[in-house]
C-alpha cells in the first residue's frame, strides 16, 4: 500500500520524447498574434493534470493527435519574436514541426494519487510534465504532452500549452476536439460522437486602431516604470519570495448559496461574484494588509459575445476585470460591498473598452499592475472536467501544482460545486482557510480586522 507523500520515480519508455507532426500537410505561414495573445502576463504555458480510472490506448493517442494537429496546426509550430520589427513582439511559425509527446509510467494508483495528492498539488507533481530543457520560454514546443501508465491500469495526462496560443475556452475546444478524434478512430457509431466546433484560425479580428484611441482608464495595467511609494508594500514580490503551500476549499452548491444568500434581496449574484468576492476579503484579511492600502481583485473576463467573435475562435479572447478598494473596506463581514466592486468591474468592460484596452497595449511598456493583487482564473465552468478519449470521463482535473494566482477549479461529479485553490506563505494558510470557511460555522466575530491580523513589518514585504 501507497503510504509515502513523495511520488514515486516516473520511468520514461524508451526513446522518448517524441515528436507528434500533423498527419498531412498544413499551412506554412506567418501566424499574426493580437495584443491580447501577446502580453507579456500571458507568457507561460497552462499546465492541465487529469486522472483517468482506464487507459487510453497510447497508439491511439498519438495518432488522433496527429490527426488534430491537422486542424489545429499552429499548436505544431513555434513561437518566435516577430522579424518585421524590434518591439519583442511574438508570432507563430507554423513549421509544422510538432508537438512534443512524452510516454512514462509510474509505481503509483489512481486513487493513491487522489488520496494523498489532488487535493493540495506541489511542484513534486511535475513527474508528470516532461521538461523540455531550452534555453528561454519561446524554445519550448507550444504542445507538451505527458502519459504516465499507473499500476492500477489508469493513466495522468498532463497538457502543458502555450497561453499566447490560446485561452482558457480555447485550450478546452481543442482538448475536447483531440478526445473527439480520439473516440472516433475506434468509435463503432461516430456519428453519435459530440460535435466540435472546427477552429477559427485568425486574429486579425482583435487588431489595434490606428491610431491607437485610448478612451478609458485601464487601472488594471501600469506602466514600466511605476510611480508608487517606496513605502508601498508589494504583495506579489513578497509572496514569490516565500515558500509557499496550498491552500485548497471545496464548496459544495448548499455553501455557495449560502454566501449569495448574504446579498439578498438587496443584491442578487452570480455564484462567481460571490466567491469571488468572498475570496479576495479572506485573502485580505489572512496577510494583515495595512488597513488604508488599496487592493486590486483581477479576474478574466470572456469577451467572445461581446466583440462579435466568431465561434471556434480559440485564441486568447479575454480580459481582466479590474476590482479596487482600501483593504479596511474589504476585511468586514459585508459581502455584499465586494460583490458590488466586482459587478461593477464587469460592467465597465464593452466593447468600446476592450478596442481601447488592445490599443493601450501597443505600448509595450504597460504591464498588469501585480503589486497589491488578488488575480483569479476561472477554470470551474469550462467543460475541461468533461474530457473523454474513449475510457471515460476523468476522476480528477485540476492544475499541475498551486501557485499565488487564485484558481476557481471544477469539481468532478459535481457540477454546482467549486474548489478553490491558492497558495501562501505557511504562517497565512490557516488563518485563511478559517476565514474562508468560518461563515458557515456561524463563526462571525466582531473586530476581526483588529484581532486576526499581522502586522505588515511581520510580513517583512519589500516595496515597489
Amino acid at each position: 500500500m501507497f503510504k509515502s507523500h513523495e511520488l514515486p520515480e516516473c520511468i520514461y519508455e524508451p526513446n522518448q520524447p517524441i515528436l507528434i507532426r500533423p498527419k498531412s500537410s498544413t499551412p506554412k505561414n506567418i501566424m499574426y498574434l493580437s495584443n491580447l495573445d501577446d502580453q507579456k502576463f500571458l507568457r507561460f504555458s497552462i499546465k492541465y493534470l487529469y486522472v483517468f480510472r482506464k487507459a487510453v490506448n497510447i497508439e491511439t493517442l498519438k495518432e488522433s493527435l496527429s490527426r488534430v494537429l491537422v486542424e489545429y496546426y499552429p499548436f505544431a509550430g513555434r513561437l518566435r519574436k516577430c522579424v518585421e520589427n524590434d518591439d519583442g513582439k511574438l508570432e507563430i511559425d507554423c513549421n509544422g514541426e510538432g508537438a512534443v509527446f512524452a510516454a512514462a509510467k509510474m509505481d503509483l494508483s489512481a486513487d493513491e494519487f487522489i488520496e494523498f495528492f489532488a487535493a493540495k498539488p506541489n511542484r513534486s507533481l511535475r513527474k508528470f510534465m516532461y521538461i523540455v530543457e531550452a534555453p528561454d520560454f519561446l524554445d519550448i514546443p507550444p504542445l507538451v504532452i505527458q502519459v504516465t501508465n499507473l499500476s492500477c491500469g489508469g493513466i495522468i495526462l498532463c497538457t502543458v500549452i502555450n497561453h499566447c496560443f490560446s485561452d482558457g475556452i480555447g485550450t478546452s475546444q481543442f482538448l475536447h476536439a483531440w478526445a473527439h478524434t480520439c473516440q472516433s478512430i475506434h468509435s463503432p457509431n461516430p456519428t453519435n460522437l459530440p460535435y466540435t466546433l472546427p477552429p477559427f484560425h485568425d486574429r486579425h479580428v482583435l487588431t489595434p486602431r490606428t491610431p491607437p484611441q485610448i478612451t478609458f482608464p485601464h487601472p488594471e495595467f501600469t506602466n514600466s516604470t511605476p510611480s508608487n511609494s517606496q513605502t508601498t508594500p508589494n504583495i506579489f514580490k513578497y509572496l514569490q519570495s516565500q515558500p509557499l503551500i496550498p491552500a485548497s476549499i471545496t464548496f459544495s452548491p448548499s455553501q455557495i448559496r449560502h454566501l449569495k444568500n448574504q446579498c439578498v434581496p438587496s443584491l442578487k449574484c452570480t455564484t462567481f461574484e460571490a466567491l469571488a468576492s468572498h475570496t479576495w476579503r479572506c485573502w485580505v484579511k489572512s496577510l494583515g494588509l495595512p488597513l488604508s492600502i488599496p487592493v486590486k481583485l483581477l479576474f478574466s473576463v470572456s469577451v467572445r459575445t461581446k466583440m462579435s467573435i466568431p465561434q471556434g475562435y480559440y485564441g486568447n479572447a479575454f480580459v481582466m476585470g479590474c476590482a479596487e478598494a482600501e483593504a479596511k473596506e474589504l476585511i468586514t463581514p459585508n459581502l455584499r460591498d465586494g460583490v458590488k466592486l466586482v459587478q461593477h468591474a464587469k460592467s465597465t468592460i464593452t466593447n468600446d473598452y476592450v478596442h481601447s484596452m488592445i490599443d493601450l497595449l501597443e505600448d509595450k511598456s504597460m504591464r498588469m499592475d501585480l503589486s497589491t493583487t488578488l488575480v483569479i482564473s476561472q477554470w470551474a465552468k469550462l467543460g475541461l472536467e468533461d474530457l473523454d478519449f474513449g475510457e471515460g470521463k476523468p476522476i480528477h482535473m485540476g492544475p499541475l501544482y498551486s501557485d499565488i494566482y487564485c484558481l476557481f477549479l471544477p469539481v468532478v461529479g459535481e457540477f454546482e460545486a467549486v474548489k478553490v485553490l491558492v497558495s501562501m506563505p505557511e504562517s497565512v494558510v490557516d488563518k485563511f482557510e478559517y476565514y474562508m470557511t468560518k461563515e458557515f460555522c456561524g463563526v462571525v466575530e466582531n473586530g476581526d480586522a483588529k484581532n486576526h491580523v499581522y502586522e505588515v513589518d511581520h510580513l517583512k514585504m519589500v516595496s515597489v
